[in-house]
């Protein structure tokens, strides 16, 4: 109980200081709020999932980070994240290095991002569904 109210507490601190650019240049600092971000993420919190998956998908070095962005992102459109399920859908038309282009994939993610109220997620649908009857 402890442990998790100050893994929550920590987590509120680094997405507060998220903001501060110069303390996220500095290699302790980004340090630091990396490991809130992902001790959060792998507690469950879908909040936390959805923020470091984009973090990770966008701003990450290397194909690890990236897939890993993907996978946090994946958790969080599952657990009904209206943006983490429209990204989800983005890459999965898009495809992965390790991952073809699905479009049957990307229509469950827009449609689950739909109904989380995503405001782009329908006309992509629509667009989806325009190009299937070309």
């Amino acid at each position: 109980m402890f442990l998790r109210l100050k893994a929550r507490s920590s987590y509120w601190l680094a997405r507060r200081l998220f903001h501060w650019q110069w303390f996220v240049r500095q290699p302790r600092g980004w340090s630091w709020l990396e490991g809130q971000f992902a001790r959060m993420a792998n507690l469950g919190d879908v909040d936390a999932q959805s923020f470091y998956g984009h973090i990770l998908t966008f701003r990450g070095v290397g194909l690890g980070a990236r897939e890993e962005g993907v996978r946090l992102l994946r958790l969080a459109a599952l657990a009904g994240d209206g943006k983490a399920a429209y990204q989800v859908g983005v890459i999965s038309l898009a495809g992965t290095p390790s991952k073809a282009p699905d479009r049957a994939e990307a229509a469950r993610f827009w449609s689950i991002a739909a109904k989380a109220g995503h405001p782009l997620a329908q006309i992509k649908l629509q667009e989806l569904a325009s190009r299937r009857s070309e």
